[in-house]
């Protein structure tokens, strides 16, 4: 089998190079971005033709036919300098290539750099030439002062490019290694470089068109949908996910991947292979609550599809984290229903005392005007009583209008002291404590919500009271009077049931609870008595 000689095989490797960038200058025309589109089918264009013109250096005869392609493919070379900064520019988001002055400096630059080596043949410091037979007969080129003067400033600007490239990877959610080595790759060339120019291992001449080759076949060919997906998602910040317009899996970010962990493995499986993910792109609400770590967390979804060419690729789903503001709606939402609430029990109570006062006032002037003194101070006594009622009730509402607001700067409370503090002194019954330990929560409130507990528990009957520490929350039982009909109307700022002494004591407790993040209930099963159970979350709780 016959070898190839030394350089046709160089021509041949060149040659190949040349085709790659010409088969990717198509392809890259279908990219959306119009800015990275112009960049990458120039630097393919210009990295392409300076490969052929490798190529054919290598296999033309004669000495002027070389040296007048040579100097063709540096002025090539040269133009691939910008072509790649421009490439860079567009598609790490940066506005340089769009910047006059910065347009300007580069076409006075390329100009001066061209004029130089177009003028080569008279002043002979860009470079000079000579015929050798080893390792093979080529055309040796002897660099002049010039050559490496714009040889640095060429992998100077080269290097710029790279490093913004690089930095948008290291950023990214994705990941982004296979992009970095082909980036890696793209600048691997110098080394040949250095040691064409060192050593009789290879040529010495530049070898920059075979990186760019190899970029191209992986970012467009290999890689294309995580090339895409980094330039099209930079600056989201959350998860995101592209599907392909099959509804195929086929590129996700690391937030991704934490958000739904079924996804590893899944690129190119429907949607639908990941379970929770598939039911997220289901719903039809305006936010979607996803489980991560165990915490509860809500998503704004959007989907927004992006097209190569004329034809659609696909869609990125992008989940906006909007978990505090989720929460600072419900808290809104629950403040409003309190405060409505508040003002449902103050039209109910004050409509009640008005009515009870005014009948009893009218009752004793009657009373008195028939000399019935007795009658007369019995019922202004009733009136004194609701307007003392009323107060106490009122009250009561100022403090809920007070303590309404979610607790937001909680401590470690200790659970024992805080139930023996809340306890009355004159209480005619017995205290019972199971448990220890300490609770987050904002002590004022915490001691407030058993102190209001207590009133209802005591105010039932109830001889015996036990506070059980439990690991979701405490339970507060009493062998009093069990409540009757639905327990829900207990905790209803203005509902009828509520009674003289502790009318507004479980609405208080509920809402004191909530503003921990808590919940509070009577628990209807107990037939014995009342149980008053109090869960709070246990990412609230703190044992000692």
């Amino acid at each position: 089998m016959p070898i190839l000689s030394p350089a046709v095989a160089y021509a041949l490797a060149f040659a190949l190079a040349g085709g790659v960038c010409a088969v990717g200058t198509v392809h890259a025309r279908l990219i959306e971005d119009a800015d990275t589109r112009r960049g990458l089918v120039a630097l393919l264009a210009t990295s392409g033709s300076w490969a052929i013109t490798h190529a054919v250096l290598l296999l033309v005869p004669s000495t002027e036919l070389k040296t007048a392609v040579y100097l063709v493919g540096l002025i090539l070379g040269f133009s691939t300098v910008f072509a790649w900064l421009y490439f860079c520019s567009a598609y790490t988001g940066r506005q340089y290539h769009r910047r006059p002055a910065y347009r300007r400096a580069a076409v006075a630059l390329y100009l001066l750099v061209v004029a130089v080596k177009v003028t080569n043949p008279i002043h002979h410091l860009y470079f000079t030439t000579a015929m050798v037979s080893t390792p093979f007969p080529h055309l040796a080129i002897r660099q002049g002062l010039f050559h490496w003067v714009v040889t640095g400033l060429s992998y100077t600007l080269a290097a710029v490019g790279m490093f913004a490239l690089f930095e948008m990877f290291a950023n990214s959610e994705y990941d982004a290694t296979p992009l970095a080595v082909l980036v890696g790759l793209a600048g691997l060339p110098v080394v040949f470089d250095v040691v064409g120019y060192a050593t009789p291992l290879l040529l010495d001449m530049i070898h920059a068109p075979l990186g760019v080759a190899a970029f191209t076949l992986g970012v467009l060919f290999v890689f294309e949908n995580r090339f895409l997906a980094i330039q099209l998602t930079e600056g989201v910040e959350g998860p995101t996910i592209f599907l392909d317009d099959s509804g195929r899996i086929r590129e996700y970010n690391h937030a991704a991947r934490r958000l739904f962990p079924g996804l590893d493995d899944a690129v190119g499986d429907p949607a639908d292979t990941v379970p929770e993910l598939a039911a997220v792109l289901a719903d039809d609400e305006e936010t979607v609550t996803v489980t991560v770590d165990g915490e509860r967390r809500h998503y704004v979804v959007s989907e927004n599809a992006f097209e190569i060419g004329q034809g659609t690729l696909g869609r990125i789903v992008v989940f906006l984290d909007v978990t505090q503001l989720e929460h600072q709606r419900r808290e809104l939402e629950r403040h409003n229903q309190q405060l409505e609430n508040l003002s449902d029990g103050m039209r109910h109570e004050l409509r009640n005392a008005v009515t009870i006062i005014r009948g009893n006032v009218r009752w004793a002037i009657e009373q008195l005007e028939a000399g019935n003194v007795n009658d007369a101070r019995s019922a202004l006594r009733k009136a004194t009583d609701t307007t003392d009622r009323t107060t106490r009730l009122m009250n009561d509402f100022a403090t809920l209008a007070q303590y309404g607001r979610t607790v937001t700067d909680s401590t470690p409370v200790e659970f024992r002291e805080v139930v023996d503090a809340a306890w009355p002194d004159d209480a005619d019954a017995t205290l019972t404590v199971d448990g220890s330990g300490s609770v987050e929560a904002d002590p004022a409130r915490f001691e407030l919500l058993f102190t209001r507990a207590f009133e209802f528990v005591l105010d039932s009957g109830a001889s015996t009271v036990v506070v059980e520490r439990r690991d979701d929350g405490v339970t507060i039982t009493g062998d009093g009077e069990p409540p009757a009909g639905d327990p829900e109307r207990y905790f209803d700022y203005g509902d009828a049931v509520s009674n003289a002494t502790s009318g507004t004591a479980l609405p208080m407790v509920r809402t004191l609870a909530q503003v921990h993040g808590w919940d509070a209930a009577l628990d209807s099963d107990d037939e014995d008595g009342i149980r008053l159970v109090v869960t709070w979350a246990a990412s609230r709780r703190r044992d000692s």
